[in-house]
């Protein structure tokens, strides 16, 4: 497995169903914020925030199952999976007071588990949620046949920077660790395989269980917060006439209790982009009452 070095203390955890879970767990508070990571990430997406947070929050930044540090094994990578999986986190280490925030796929996991109402969750923080953009049966198609395991492993190096720089409008210096990650695991042969095997099961995933004719039924209080500049969302081949302000709308209308939020001149990895920014939206929704 490759070594991944993060800034903060490492735990881990093997939860009931043999999955064995890395997680940062830094700061103190009343409220737990417990971090999911988007697709091709780790928990390292959220180091700027614990910084911003802990001070305030218990803050608890998790791998998903065969990210980063986490265990590996041969799963389904379903939402249900990974929300059922952080569902059990929480009940092994007997959290309370729990706001799940979720980037991109996090995201979508975070609602499957609201969804799933397998754990009481305080809030829901969704972070340029995937989920809220609609797809029709062809193109999904078009999405399996585009992301496969070979796709994803004959990816150049120059797309793989590429692909990253799309998150931001302009990657900053900060987040050039994750291009060279990414690299440096292509030199781990059967880590990169299992990689390249999972990400094309992450994507079917969130195809196969779209959350947005449910988001009626989320009533966990929620902020919906996505950058104006998103370039990934919404697809800019599929659906070229569609801007990002309509799919945060019809996403956040469906919801009854959601607020939605935006940050101007970022992209899809805001958290990272406009750490400060991102961190004030938090913030003050986490100490309105409700």
């Amino acid at each position: 497995m490759q070594e991944w070095t993060y800034p903060y203390e490492t735990h881990s955890v093997e939860l009931p169903s043999g999955i064995e879970l890395a997680y940062i767990d830094e700061g103190r508070g009343e409220l737990t914020l417990l971090m999911l990571h988007g697709l091709g990430s780790n928990l390292q997406a959220w180091t700027k925030n614990v910084e911003d947070w802990k001070g305030d929050y218990r803050c608890i930044a998790l791998d998903l199952p065969n990210y980063g540090k986490s265990g590996r094994g041969d799963y389904s990578f379903t939402m249900s999976f990974f929300a059922q999986t952080v569902a059990e986190f929480i009940r092994e280490l007997g959290l309370e007071k729990v706001v799940v925030v979720g980037h991109s796929m996090g995201a979508q996991i975070a609602l499957t588990m609201a969804l799933q109402e397998e754990v009481v969750l305080e809030k829901l923080i969704l972070l340029a949620p995937a989920g809220f953009e609609t797809f029709t049966e062809e193109q999904k198609r078009w999405f399996e046949q585009l992301v496969t395991p070979a796709t994803v492993k004959a990816t150049p190096e120059d797309q793989i920077v590429r692909n990253f720089e799309l998150n931001f409008v302009n990657m900053p210096d900060d987040a050039r660790f994750m291009i060279d990650d990414r690299l440096q695991m292509r030199q781990h042969e059967i880590e990169y395989e299992a990689y390249c095997q999972m990400i094309p099961k992450c994507v079917q995933g969130m195809l196969a269980e779209p959350v947005f004719d449910r988001l009626q039924e989320v009533t966990t209080p929620s902020l919906v917060i996505y950058g104006k500049l998103d370039a990934l969302i919404p697809n800019r081949f599929l659906h070229p006439d569609l801007t990002i302000d309509e799919v945060a709308e019809s996403g956040k209308s469906r919801m009854p209790n959601a607020t939605l939020a935006w940050v101007d001149h970022c992209g899809h990895f805001l958290q990272w982009e406009c750490a400060d920014e991102v961190g004030k939206l938090v913030d003050h929704f986490l100490q309105k009452k409700d």
